[in-house]
């Protein structure tokens, strides 16, 4: 099955299991900063405010590189098992 026909990908954000849906990537399987930053904090998993700055890291992606730091606005294309790990810190 090719990726594109994919329907859902299981993701590990801050070693919790994930599932996500084939329809809220882009067309080319790619999950935004702001899409990971809300899946860990589900369930209370971080904090939020205004003070509050997010670091996204993610391993195990497709394409090049195939792991290293994600930015506000950015994506990468994921597959079963790529995970993320989102830190956060408190500006003031």
């Amino acid at each position: 099955m090719a990726i594109e026909d994919k329907e859902k990908f299981d993701l590990i954000i801050n070693m919790v299991q994930k599932v996500v849906n084939s329809d809220n990537l882009s067309q080319d399987g790619g999950i935004l900063f702001e899409q990971v930053v809300e899946l860990a904090s589900e369930e209370g998993g971080l904090p939020s405010g205004p003070n509050i700055e997010y670091e996204v890291y993610y391993d195990s992606a497709i394409g090049r590189p195939p792991d290293g730091r994600l930015y506000p606005g950015q994506s990468v294309k994921i597959q079963d098992g790529t995970s993320f790990n989102v830190t956060f810190t408190d500006k003031s």
